[in-house]
């Protein structure tokens, strides 16, 4: 598997200012969308439900990272795929998280109390993360002798893009909802939906003028995300399972730690890290495949019933 990657480190993907352009104003506008729906009442979702608020938070910014990394140090991947991953692990989870919550019956309510905390703390948190655990990468494989890693990490640099990015528009999108209520509402899910089909239309193009390389990797990125992707959905339900709190809450935290903002990731490596080849694809799969587990996990725990006692006794046990 690893020979297939073996050059992926040095690809750069075919990419023109006017794609990173229209990149970033696509992402800009899901955010907005997004910030158009987060009000202060999905705060106090958080204290209904302090315990298993507080364990999602730990377990997304804090365990999911660490857990990371220790499987980038397993598998030792090329050094770009390993920091694709770091930086997927550090990205706040993706507001589809809450749709696929309602599908597996879990606790909506908590999840999307988790999602507006994580998507307004991102501007600290993923370049915090990602400065802190890719930088332990850095300096673990250069002190080993096996990689000189040519990857910067600015943690400044990074927050400054996280916030014009995406604090920004999250910022002019709560205070539109706030000043135009009633237009907000009218043409909130029409811009969320017009946003998202610009988004993955680009998506789209960037695959296909870079077809020679992404056909060349899709089965070793593919198992890779497999591994990372049942390392994020497991962490958020073990968490919840060891801390006894009710089943519903345990397939919230495990959706919201396992749904990861991809768009940011794709945003961050095509303005950041120049378009690395492996970072991208990481990036690029990971948004694909996601969708497919998160539906497909929503689908296997919606069958599942959850004993009526057991909140009760999770409660009170």
């Amino acid at each position: 598997m690893y020979e297939t990657l073996a050059s992926i480190d040095n690809i750069r993907l075919n990419f023109s200012e006017g794609g990173l352009l229209y990149m970033n104003i696509t992402l800009a506008c899901i955010m907005f969308g997004v910030a158009m729906e987060i009000k202060i009442d999905n705060f106090r979702k958080i204290f209904t439900y302090p315990k298993s608020a507080v364990l999602g938070i730990i377990s997304q910014f804090l365990i999911l990272p660490a857990l990371t990394f220790a499987l980038v140090v397993a598998l030792n991947p090329p050094p770009s795929i390993a920091m694709g991953m770091i930086l997927i692990a550090a990205c706040p989870g993706g507001n589809v998280s809450n749709f696929i919550s309602a599908l597996a019956k879990a606790n909506i309510a908590l999840s999307v109390g988790l999602t507006a905390f994580a998507t307004l703390s991102a501007t600290f948190f993923t370049p915090f993360n990602f400065a802190f655990w890719g930088g332990m990468y850095v300096r673990y494989y250069q002190k080993a002798g096996y990689l000189n890693i040519p990857i910067h990490i600015d943690f400044l640099e990074m927050a400054k893009t996280v916030f014009i990015l995406l604090g920004i528009p999250l910022i002019a999108g709560m205070w539109f909802a706030y000043k135009f209520p009633n237009f907000a509402e009218k043409n909130m899910k029409r811009i969320k939906i017009t946003s998202l089909v610009l988004y993955l239309s680009f998506i789209a193009g960037a695959l296909v003028s870079n077809l020679e390389h992404f056909t060349a990797v899709i089965f070793p990125i593919g198992l890779l995300v497999l591994l990372l992707n049942v390392q994020t959905l497991s962490t958020g339900y073990i968490v919840g399972t060891v801390a006894r709190v009710p089943i519903a809450d345990r397939r919230s935290l495990s959706i919201e730690t396992g749904i990861q903002n991809s768009g940011l990731a794709l945003i961050l490596i095509f303005n950041i890290f120049h378009a690395n080849g492996g970072m991208a694809f990481m990036a690029a799969w990971w948004g694909i495949w996601q969708m497919v587990s998160g539906l497909l996990v929503a689908f296997i725990l919606a069958r599942i019933k959850i004993p009526e006692l057991s909140w009760s006794k999770v409660r009170t046990g």
